[in-house]
């Protein structure tokens, strides 16, 4: 039998697979750094991956923009000498609630800052020379609402799973839409009375 392929995307390709890396990322990011590296090497080790496949892959695959979205959590962390400028240019946000994502993106990833305060956001779009939000608590609830970022203790926030895929896939504005809309739980169809399962007679 061949040999699976190296060089395979580590992009999520599937509605399951999205649907598989929202739910993983959404229970890590429940944890310290330090407990989330102890479970990703039991995993690992239990699916018979060892730390020298991982190394040798990374260096072999071309390394990803910041544009391209990626599953892999070690590709968030290669290169953190790019501004939020550059980042915020790069992704091409259009609405106040997808830049406060972006920015909770740069914030968790680039700063370092799981857990963040809307005047963080505030400050950090400043500095990233966007134009400033007319209302920033609201861009940030409203953000809460569209799944991007979850609310945490202390009136703190976070980025939420489904934000983190939603940003990776940006600037492709289609792959970012059919992120959200398999985010999105279908609800089913309600019966109509004549679909109503009829009572038998006695």
């Amino acid at each position: 039998m061949a040999e699976e392929s190296n060089t395979t995307s580590s992009t999520p390709q599937s509605a399951e697979e999205v649907s598989a890396v929202a739910s993983i990322l959404s229970e890590l990011s429940k944890f310290e750094p330090s407990v989330r590296e102890r479970i990703i090497q039991t995993l690992a080790t239990f699916f018979g991956i060892s730390s020298r496949d991982l190394t040798w892959r990374s260096r072999q695959e071309p390394r990803p923009s910041i544009g391209t979205p990626s599953s892999d959590p070690a590709a968030f962390s290669e290169d953190r000498s790019i501004s939020p400028k550059q980042f915020m240019l790069e992704k091409q946000a259009r609405t106040d609630v997808e830049k406060v994502a972006c920015l909770s993106y740069y914030l968790t990833h680039y700063r370092n800052t799981g857990h963040f305060k809307t005047l963080d956001i505030s400050k950090l779009n400043t500095e990233a020379a966007q134009i400033k939000f007319s209302n920033p608590a609201v861009a940030v609830e409203n953000a809460v609402k569209m799944g991007y970022v979850i609310p945490t203790t202390r009136g703190n926030k976070q980025l939420s799973a489904i934000g983190e895929l939603f940003v990776q896939a940006l600037p492709d504005r289609e792959k970012a839409k059919e992120i959200m809309a398999n985010a999105r739980p279908r609800r089913r169809a309600r019966r109509t009375e004549s679909e109503q399962p009829e009572e038998e007679e006695t």
